[in-house]
């Protein structure tokens, strides 16, 4: 398609989805354990609800939706901008161990101060700062093993998930040596449960977002000269190792923060981009947006219904996103063409 009706279709699903997310945030607004009416909700937001509706809405619903917008808009930028620079779709911030290492990160941080400083874990502002830490080593260790005259997709994949298998296996080892209590907190997060779902977690992985993102945007020119071969970017005199670099930095960045408030999500990363790469085409100026769009859909939709399906048992986010990412990792690995970037 040429880039007029890529644009046009990108801003028509981009409208879609804005629309989709609505209608699903108001729909989870009103059901759980204890349902409250459309009519209840808007009294609410005026000011005329009880007390009980009040707690429920401000204080349990609302800054868990919000952040299931923030992570999935993260985490699927993330992506993003892996599958772009590595220029394959199979490229994610979970098969590549990059969450992985987040995830190392927080619990080694949980086995140190669980028990002897449990107010080192009660700030919010912390853990995404440990987790980045985590992110970027493990990024910067692939992107090291991966080099050979160049990045190589397949190799940086392969890298990819043999840090991944390191990270799980250490993470094992950490929560045998772990107090029960502990123990329990790390396994809960793992599971991808958004488990940091009150205001000060949306404080603190709000300015990750509303910072990281305008800048993955804002390198959206670059994502689209990465598509070429190798020597093109030079002759068009971009700078290729910086700009790689920096965009490693992102997306760890983004992968990390989300991680710390969300716990082990995967899949949103492989996803959202591709999703979004088959609706309006290779462009980085419409994918980025879009996938950004389509991440935040896609979590904010696994929480309804991880919250409504055994209600009132409450299933993780992120088991519920493998549920229906791991069909789709194994559709695109059995299509050949949809491992290709340019689908």
């Amino acid at each position: 398609m040429d880039w007029k009706q890529a644009l046009r279709q990108s801003k028509y699903w981009l409208l879609t989805l804005i629309v989709l997310i609505i209608a699903v945030f108001f729909v989870s607004l009103s059901t759980g354990v204890i349902a409250i009416s459309a009519k209840d909700i808007l009294s609410t937001f005026r000011g005329l609800g009880t007390p009980q509706q009040e707690l429920i809405l401000y204080q349990l619903r609302l800054p868990r939706m919000v952040i299931a917008l923030l992570i999935g808009a993260g985490l699927a930028l993330s992506g993003a901008i892996l599958q772009g620079l590595s220029r394959n779709s199979l490229a994610d911030p979970g098969i590549l161990g990059i969450n992985a290492g987040a995830g190392l990160a927080v619990v080694f941080c949980i086995f140190l101060f669980g028990q002897s400083n449990s107010s080192v874990l009660a700030s919010p502002f912390f853990l995404p700062v440990f987790a980045f830490i985590g992110a970027l080593t493990i990024a910067l260790l692939i992107y090291r093993f991966s080099w050979k005259d160049g990045i190589e997709p397949g190799r940086l994949l392969l890298v990819g998930l043999g840090f991944n298998a390191l990270c799980g296996a250490l993470l094992i080892i950490l929560q045998l040596k772990m107090d029960p209590k502990d123990f329990q907190q790390a396994t809960i997060w793992l599971t991808g449960s958004i488990w940091g779902s009150q205001w000060p977690y949306v404080w603190a992985l709000l300015p990750w977002i509303v910072i990281l993102a305008p800048i993955a945007f804002f390198k959206a020119r670059s994502m689209n000269i990465f598509q070429f071969s190798e020597t093109i970017p030079r002759v068009l005199g971009l700078n290729v190792e910086s700009e790689r670099r920096q965009l490693l930095y992102l997306s760890a960045a983004l992968a990390g923060s989300c991680v710390a408030v969300g716990g082990g999500i995967a899949f949103v990363g492989l996803l959202a981009p591709h999703i979004a790469r088959r609706l309006c085409g290779a462009n980085y100026f419409s994918v980025l947006p879009l996938s950004a769009f389509i991440g935040a859909f896609l979590l904010l939709l696994a929480d309804m219904i991880g919250k409504n399906l055994l209600a009132p048992a409450d299933i993780p986010v992120g088991i519920v996103i493998s549920v229906i990412g791991a069909p789709y990792l194994i559709y695109m690995l059995l299509t050949r063409k949809s491992v290709g970037m340019n689908n």
